[in-house]
């Protein structure tokens, strides 16, 4: 006897799954389906059987352990003993009672033909349907009549060989199976193929032997050697040092964000929301990686960029990060972000560029353009607090200060103060602009803003409509006047009047810029710049 085969009712995969034993549990995985012409078919067919299994459902009346007089296997077949106008034509009777393992015609003991000492024993004439059919009989057996008959209650052989068994199967023209036939069929062999697995795995598991634990094995060797380079990191250890969490506080309210080290000598470079609560008379501490504290001052913002320039006293030879460039990125590259955010100093996140000159507004209402950007989209972690801290290109350049994060409880971007957290669309300034701004705060004190002196709203028909001009202003110069629709500025398409504020900020002044009008007109444009009051 063979352990593991689902054949025998004893066996281990016998046991694991009922199925694929012979018996009245086990009728649907022994049921014989013999291809047959189509048969119309009662409605009432399958109300009345409840004994219908999965193969009967594909039009099979035999079944193997079934007995030939009321069977509740035969959907809609209506036969009964002695009468010969069956499904197949052949009496319904012609399958005999039920079969009895070890059971001769005689009725004496024969050793099971599916176990080992049945196999190993001779079976001539001991298996009914063994033996020649006899000529013109269609189903290849004796039946009906016939010398060979074998005696009532004697088992009819389903594995005899074709032609001589009474599962034997005439030719008969080709039959399309249907959608339904096909998944019983697939369902039957999905659950016979489970139930083997199920005993073939409690078998091989079942035995004893000794345990392993990973708590026995030894703890690996420690890290070594230098850390890849374009790697997160690497970005990590090379930024870190310089970036800062700064606790601010101020009269009405107290807050948190980040910054990163400009020079040596203690400029740091954040965002305008991060510390406005301070700029008349509040306090700003610098918290530096390695658990140092410094006071700061702010040194001069921009709300119309959300920049701002801290100084922190008392510090020297701190390590200043590396600047990239922002009007060469692309959209998918990787790129990893830095901060304190919820006051987490020194959390490190990583995703990628996911689009670029995104016209974001920093802070104020919906209506307000005051602090309208250009931004660079990513789905870097940015939360609270990530303000004003670093996000940096593979090589551990800056590329961006992180400023806003889109939260879903308000439809707009938020800074650092803002309710809701990361969900994938944060926004940074292109470190390009904030290069400039920064610059023209630590050598006067203030920033330098670039504008055209034209007041501008979102067109009908798409676009920015530029409204009243400002007299002696870059625009006026330039020839263009109040109602102009302007659609492109160089080579950016112009679809709303933030991102025309967006794309004129995120150039310098006296940048020669081509605006191109919805009558197709084109006119150039010297862009101008004025002071930021400073704070």
């Amino acid at each position: 006897m063979t352990e593991n085969d689902p054949h025998v009712p004893d066996s281990a995969a016998g046991r694991q799954d009922p199925g694929a034993q012979p018996g009245a549990e086990g009728q649907a995985a022994w049921q014989q389906t013999p291809a047959q012409p189509e048969q119309p078919s009662s409605a009432g067919s399958t109300g009345g059987d409840a004994g219908q299994s999965a193969a009967s459902a594909t039009g099979s009346t035999a079944s193997y352990g079934s007995v030939a007089e009321g069977s509740a296997g035969t959907s809609g077949s209506g036969t009964s003993s002695g009468d010969a106008s069956g499904a197949y034509g052949a009496p319904a009777g012609q399958y005999g009672a039920a079969p009895t393992y070890g059971a001769t015609a005689s009725g004496g003991a024969t050793p099971n033909p599916w176990s080992a000492q049945g196999a190993a024993a001779p079976h001539s004439g001991s298996i009914p349907g063994a033996q020649q059919s006899a000529a013109g009989q269609p189903y290849g057996s004796q039946y009906p009549g016939g010398p060979n008959t074998p005696p009532a209650g004697a088992p009819a052989n389903p594995y005899g060989a074709p032609g001589t068994s009474v599962y034997g199967v005439p030719a008969q023209r080709e039959k399309k199976a249907s959608a339904g036939k096909l998944l019983a069929s697939v369902a039957a062999i999905s659950l016979v193929i489970g139930g083997v697995a199920g005993g073939t795995v409690g078998y091989l598991t079942g035995g004893s032997g000794s345990s392993v634990s990973a708590l026995d094995a030894p703890k690996p060797a420690q890290q070594t050697g230098n850390v890849p380079a374009g790697s997160v990191e690497s970005v990590a250890q090379k930024l870190s040092p310089s970036v800062v969490e700064l606790q601010v506080s101020g009269r009405t309210a107290a807050g948190e964000g980040s910054g990163f080290v400009l020079s040596s000598d203690g400029y740091i470079l954040t965002n305008n929301h991060v510390v406005q609560v301070a700029a008349n008379g509040g306090q700003i501490q610098a918290v530096f990686q390695d658990g140092k504290k410094a006071a700061a001052k702010v040194v001069g913002r921009d709300p119309t960029t959300d920049i701002a320039v801290v100084k922190v006293s008392g510090v020297s030879n701190l390590t200043p990060v590396e600047l990239g460039r922002s009007d060469d990125l692309r959209v998918g590259q990787q790129v990893v972000a830095i901060g304190s955010p919820y006051e987490l100093t020194g959390t490190v996140t990583s995703g990628i560029v996911s689009s670029l000159h995104r016209p974001v507004q920093a802070g104020g209402d919906e209506t307000d353009q005051t602090t309208v950007m250009d931004a660079i989209q990513t789905d870097a972690a940015i939360n609270p607090g990530n303000s004003g801290g670093p996000l940096s290109n593979m090589s551990g350049q800056v590329i961006g200060i992180n400023s806003a994060i889109y939260s879903p409880n308000s439809g707009r971007g938020q800074g650092s103060g803002g309710e809701g957290g990361n969900v994938g669309i944060g926004f940074a300034i292109p470190i390009d602009q904030a290069r400039r701004t920064a610059q023209d705060i630590i050598k006067t004190g203030h920033a330098t803003q670039t504008f055209i002196g034209a007041k501008v709203t979102d067109a009908p028909q798409g676009g920015a409509q530029l409204g009243d001009i400002t007299p002696g202003s870059p625009a006026e110069k330039a020839g263009l006047k109040s109602g102009d629709v302007v659609t492109k500025i160089d080579n950016r398409v112009i679809d709303s009047a933030n991102t025309l504020v967006a794309a004129i900020r995120t150039r310098a002044p006296n940048d020669q810029a081509t605006f191109t009008l919805a009558d197709g007109r084109t006119v150039q444009v010297t862009l101008g710049g004025q002071a930021v009051p400073a704070n």
